[in-house]
């Protein structure tokens, strides 16, 4: 009797997502994005011990605080420089009418994008502030239950955020007729979100508008995601919420917070795949 091999198709969804990861290592985004994460842990990681000559790391709160400060900037910008394209550089390639003639559905394509750059984007920010971790446990006088709970959650936090500007590039992408159109509109929404909409949440601050002023910073908070990114972080190491200090006062924890960010990543990537399968190719 004849034996047959059996042959597995491979997934069609995995086609797609090594497709981007080569077109990403190709690029060079993986090497360029996992660099500048790098030079960042490292930047603020060992910053004070440039400045005495001695290995002084900072405290856990204090480093916490300087690394979110600083990626809630970077982080949206490299998800941004690195799906803008998802869709519009497809299209003007002509790759887009390619890969639909075969038998891919538009879900699986969607799907294999995103789970392509979000690979890319998890395995540089938990490789550079993962290293940052390492540092501080073997360096610090931080107990090690803290310094793995507090980069934990510190990664967690960043890999939302930067799934939720993926999806938002997604977005965007799926409704401009050029590359060029969507990486203004893009940038220009990264400079609303991270700068000027914090501007507004000072200006409320300095108000001072009582109660309702509280209720309100809380509700504009939950709109934009790198605000809550801030949130989760200063919250989760005790460190003082600067803009955002009206959120101690309320009965908002983590766990709502990390809620309101998954909320954020499920409306996006539902609205994404859903404008991707009506647009028309």
């Amino acid at each position: 009797m004849n034996s047959q091999t059996l042959r597995v198709a491979p997934n069609p969804v995995w086609i797609i997502a090594n497709k981007e990861l080569k077109d990403s290592l190709r690029n060079r985004w993986v090497s360029v994005i996992t660099f500048i994460f790098m030079l960042l842990s490292f930047s603020v990681t060992f910053a004070g011990s440039a400045i005495s000559a001695e290995l002084a790391l900072p405290n856990l709160p204090s480093l916490i605080t300087s690394l979110s400060t600083m990626t809630v900037f970077i982080i949206p910008l490299a998800a941004i420089l690195l799906s803008y394209d998802a869709y519009i550089g497809e299209e003007e390639a002509g790759t887009m009418l390619l890969l639909l003639s075969y038998p891919l559905t538009k879900q699986q394509i969607f799907i294999g994008k995103l789970v392509a750059h979000s690979g890319i984007m998890l395995a540089a920010i938990s490789l550079a502030f993962g290293c940052s971790a390492v540092a501080m446990l073997l360096w610090s006088e931080a107990s090690s239950a803290a310094v793995i709970s507090a980069f934990f959650q510190f990664i967690v936090s960043s890999s939302l955020l930067a799934v939720t500007f993926i999806l938002i590039s997604y977005l965007v992408s799926l409704h401009v007729s050029e590359k060029a159109k969507a990486v203004g509109t893009l940038l220009s929404l990264w400079f609303l979100l991270v700068l000027v909409y914090d501007l507004l949440l000072l200006a409320l601050l300095v108000a001072d508008l009582g109660s309702s002023s509280q209720a309100l910073v809380n509700v504009l908070m939950a709109l934009n995601p790198t605000d809550i990114y801030r949130a989760i972080n200063l919250l989760a190491v005790d460190s003082p919420m600067g803009s955002l200090s009206l959120l101690a006062d309320t009965a908002w924890g983590i766990e709502l917070l990390y809620g309101l960010s998954i909320a954020w990543v499920a409306c996006l990537a539902m609205l994404a795949s859903q404008s991707f399968a009506r647009k028309s190719i």
